[in-house]
């Protein structure tokens, strides 16, 4: 068909492109004169095509149409016009011109809205469902028969740039070429509007968005939503009129402390915080605006409301002054009507629009490599000044917050001394927790306090999650490329490097653990697994996949995994910093955001943990740390609708209430490692020397707090009582102390509690008749040291035989000569199923023993031998799931699949 296209901007300009490329020839484009010596995109583009265009400033004179912009069209012979957006009156001579008549973009589902200010009213009065709608022009005011409509669901914080950018803009012109397509074909409805429902409102002005403060909230946030950006809702407070923007009900785990902003008319003042500025409506429920204008124009963080400009102003090198006159230029380009662009010199002021701000990100990325820049930075420092003030201290990688203040307990030891923060870790600062609760945690070698440790509450799990949340739905993480995350995790696994031994003494001194297997062991296999998983950040991938094809069209299928959003990690006291790596470099490379619970008793590295990622540059937010009790903390993240996976390693009981909670909450994603009593067989074909070796690491390896400690070894009757000899003998030489000494190498156990658990487990052995070969008591010293032990005569019935001790307890029983299927059935005989192990010199009864055990990993003539490349989890009541390997990166994602059709 031949169609004259009247509009403007870029929805114009896109509906006029599609157009051509469907094969209609466009006779005419009539747009908006030039304005400030730019012409509009619509005509732009049109020119370029050589296709005429007209910029009439006006179409009729005293409600008359003007008798020679009406000839100057007909000579056109369009035979349909096409309004995408228009904001001129078009006389009916014009719209009734053509053969098909006239059809018109609404940006509202018609008759509700029918006006210029559409979707602002749309977001104003609360609609739960928006859209646009196409008709066929007619003399009233967005009255005509309807053609097309398609509708969408308008989002709690959708803004109208959010509407527009993610509905109204890509499918309205999808809509218009339909629309088109079906007038070609002759099948285009006319449906009259129902004038039931039907509302009309006047256009959005500056002088009419001021905030009435006598509703709720929600009201208020759908006002200042549905003013944004233009004209910006507003209200006068400290002597000025101040504009809001960016608002938001989500107020989960704010606390409305900060300093006070008196509003006339409000039913309370506001509160800056250092979330924004908190807002009450007269229902008293919050809500938080981001940012504020000032009366002269500037943007700022609401948050900054008090504080002012930043400082001082940069002193810029030579390479950055470089840069500012390369940036000068874009603003000349952008701007060609100012004949100079001084420091002074505000972009919108000086005729640039919105599309303007995008032409100058780009432009000023590409220039500065790759730098991170966002539209929203722009309308924050709107002078060419404040521009290259904030440019420039991106550049440097300096944050415009203040920097974090850290109070640590210092402590002279292992010829260091130890700084160590004690305070919740919260959106990137160390805070007290709520109501300043603190508890001790101990130094389990003296039973001394190390020091206080906040004590979160179940406000502070609030606070951290709705932190998380923001840094991954509104922050750099989920911005930044997968190469870029992958960069910082590599740097964080460079600092744990640089403090590994820093590290090591912590947990020597919070844990127990023997400083030199926690030197290789805890902190060595934490900075291996960052390592590994850094890598894994740009390789994580989708597939495409062939269906069967909607003939005569064709498909494309595809998956994407995504990262799941905010994550809860619950971690056990045996290895702190080592399961906290375990899941958190899983969940980070997926691009996660984590909320982590350290085991209350062990609370110290995963705190230095957290200053480490300060320095990483890992965005605010992303990473927070709770200490606290596993009933609070822990039961509010399995609980948090906000938390949409929980990765958690402890006990099985625990473990089944944490599934409960993450089913009945909102069946969040959950992985479970759970307890374990994992089986060794030994025969009598084995390496003795080795298999006495391992046998004693399986058993006592970091004082036998060990997830995968070999619960029952299950020896051959031909070399039962030579095993045991020489197992007895290579315990005596064992040497008991400070884990700080470096030829210690057992330790004391992680705590009070652990340490009486184990006394117990003992005492009911003996009671029911196992042989205590050595060991089974508290160590006469200092701290929480326990004897390692050695049981014989283990039946099957009997408590040692099936439940774990999860101590430096080696259970030991026979199995007759040459039964092999019958230990197999002992060994399986249990609900448990996270490890297990095999020594023999036969390789077809070690392939037969390791098909047949069920558990998550079977060892063969080796035992404790993981690493962060294989997949580590259990089976049955030992939990499900896995850590470590590619296969630990599934439990962040999910997957999305992606149809097209074409």
């Amino acid at each position: 068909m031949k169609i004259a296209v009247i509009g403007q901007s870029l929805f114009g300009q896109e509906v006029y492109c599609q157009l051509r490329k469907e094969g209609h020839e466009v006779v005419g484009v009539f747009t908006i004169p030039d304005k400030d010596g730019k012409a509009d995109p619509l005509g732009l583009v049109a020119e370029k095509d050589g296709v005429p265009v007209f910029k009439f400033p006006r179409w009729r004179a005293r409600g008359q149409a003007l008798p020679e912009v009406v000839a100057k069209y007909q000579a056109l012979g369009a035979e349909l016009n096409v309004l995408p957006f228009c904001s001129q009156f078009i006389p009916m001579e014009v719209i009734n011109a053509p053969r098909h008549g006239s059809i018109i973009y609404h940006p509202s589902l018609l008759p509700r809205h029918r006006g210029a200010s559409a979707i602002n009213w749309t977001l104003i009065h609360g609609d739960k469902k928006g859209g646009f709608s196409i008709f066929w022009a007619d003399d009233g005011l967005d009255t005509g028969d309807l053609l097309l409509q398609k509708e969408c669901e308008v989002l709690p914080d959708d803004t109208v740039s959010t509407l527009y950018n993610r509905f109204l803009f890509p499918e309205g012109i999808k809509g218009m070429v339909q629309a088109v397509r079906l007038i070609a074909e002759g099948t285009a409805p006319r449906l009259p509007q129902p004038e039931e429902g039907a509302t009309y409102e006047g256009i959005q002005k500056k002088e009419t968005a001021r905030i009435n403060w006598d509703q709720p909230a929600e009201a208020i946030h759908n006002w200042i939503r549905g003013n944004d950006k233009v004209p910006g809702a507003w209200t006068e407070a400290c002597g000025q009129k101040l504009t809001f923007f960016n608002s938001t009900l989500n107020t989960s785990g704010l606390v409305a402390q900060g300093e006070a902003l008196p509003i006339p008319g409000a039913h309370r003042p506001g509160m800056v915080t250092k979330a924004g500025l908190i807002l009450f409506g007269n229902d008293d429920r919050m809500l938080l605006v981001k940012n504020i204008q000032l009366e002269d124009g500037k943007m700022m963080p609401a948050s900054q409301f008090f504080k002012g400009s930043a400082s001082s102003a940069l002193e810029l090198t030579e390479a950055e002054l470089a840069t500012a006159e390369a940036v000068r230029s874009s603003w000349m380009r952008i701007l060609p009507n100012i004949p100079e662009v001084e420091d002074s010199t505000d972009f919108f002021k000086s005729g640039a629009a919105s599309v303007d701000v995008v032409r100058l990100v780009e432009e000023v990325k590409e220039l500065c490599d790759g730098l991170e820049l966002e539209n929203e930075d722009v309308y924050m420092a709107t002078t060419f000044g404040d521009f290259i003030q904030l440019l420039v201290r991106k550049l440097r990688g300096e944050d415009e917050d203040s920097e974090c203040v850290i109070n640590y307990v210092e402590r002279a030891v292992n010829k260091l001394t130890l700084q160590m923060p004690y305070q919740l870790f919260i959106g990137g600062e160390f805070v007290d927790a709520e109501g300043s609760k603190t508890y001790n945690t101990i130094n389990p070698t003296d039973g001394s306090v190390i020091c206080q440790v906040s004590l979160a509450q179940v406000s502070d799990v609030d606070k951290a999650v709705a932190a998380a949340k923001e840094a991954f739905e509104n922050g750099l993480w989920g911005k930044i490329n997968a190469r870029d995350r992958g960069r910082l995790l590599y740097k964080l696994a460079d600092l744990m490097e640089q403090h590994q031994e820093e590290l090591a003494t912590i947990e020597a001194l919070d844990a127990g653990a023997v400083y030199t297997l926690a030197l290789k062991t805890h902190v060595g296999m934490s900075i291996q697994t960052f390592r590994y998983f850094a890598g894994w950040c740009d390789k994580i991938q989708g597939a495409t996949i062939p269906i069967n094809q909607a003939r005569p069209n064709r498909n494309l299928t595809l998956t994407k995994k995504e990262p799941v959003g905010v994550c809860g990690i619950v971690i056990p006291w045996n290895y702190p910093l080592m399961m906290l790596s375990w899941k958190t470099a899983a969940c980070l490379a997926a691009g996660n955001t984590v909320v982590i619970k350290p085991a209350q008793v062990t609370p110290l590295t995963a705190l230095k943990f957290a200053e480490l990622t300060l320095k990483a540059g890992i965005p605010k937010g992303v990473v927070n740390i709770l200490p606290g009790s596993g009933s609070l903390v822990g039961q509010r993240l399995s609980d948090h609708p906000d938390v949409r996976k929980i990765g958690f390693t402890g006990s099985t009981e625990v473990g089944k209430h944490i599934m409960k909670s993450c089913a009945l909450s909102n069946v969040k994603k959950v992985s479970l490692e759970l307890g374990g009593k994992s089986p060794l067989i030994i025969f009598a074909d084995c390496d003795l020397n080795k298999a006495v070796q391992m046998g004693m690491s399986s058993v006592f390896f970091n004082k036998g707090e060990n997830c995968i400690a070999a619960g029952r070894l299950f020896v051959e009757d031909a070399i039962h009582d030579q095993f045991v000899q020489k197992v007895v003998e290579e315990v005596g030489k064992m040497k008991i102390g400070n884990p700080l000494d470096r030829d210690t190498n057992h330790g004391p156990q992680n705590h009070e509690a652990h340490l009486r658990k184990l006394v117990e487990y003992c005492q009911r052995g003996v009671k029911e008749g196992a042989t205590l070969v050595c060991g089974g008591n508290q160590v006469p010293r200092p701290g929480f040291f326990f004897q390692p032990t050695v049981f014989t005569d283990v039946e099957d019935h009997m408590y040692i035989a099936k439940e774990e001790s999860f101590g430096p307890i080696m259970i030991i029983s026979r199995f007759a000569d040459g039964d092999m299927d019958a230990v197999l059935s002992r060994a399986n005989a249990t609900e448990f199923g996270l490890a297990s192990g095999v020594f023999t010199r036969d390789i077809n009864k070690a392939l037969y023993v390791s098909d047949k055990l069920q558990a998550g990993t079977v060892f063969v003539n080796t035992y404790n031998k993981t690493d962060v490349a294989a997949p580590f989890g259990g089976f049955k009541q030992s939990g499900f799931g896995k850590d470590l390997g590619e296969a630990a990166l599934n439990e962040y994602l999910r997957v999305k699949t992606v149809t097209f059709e074409y």
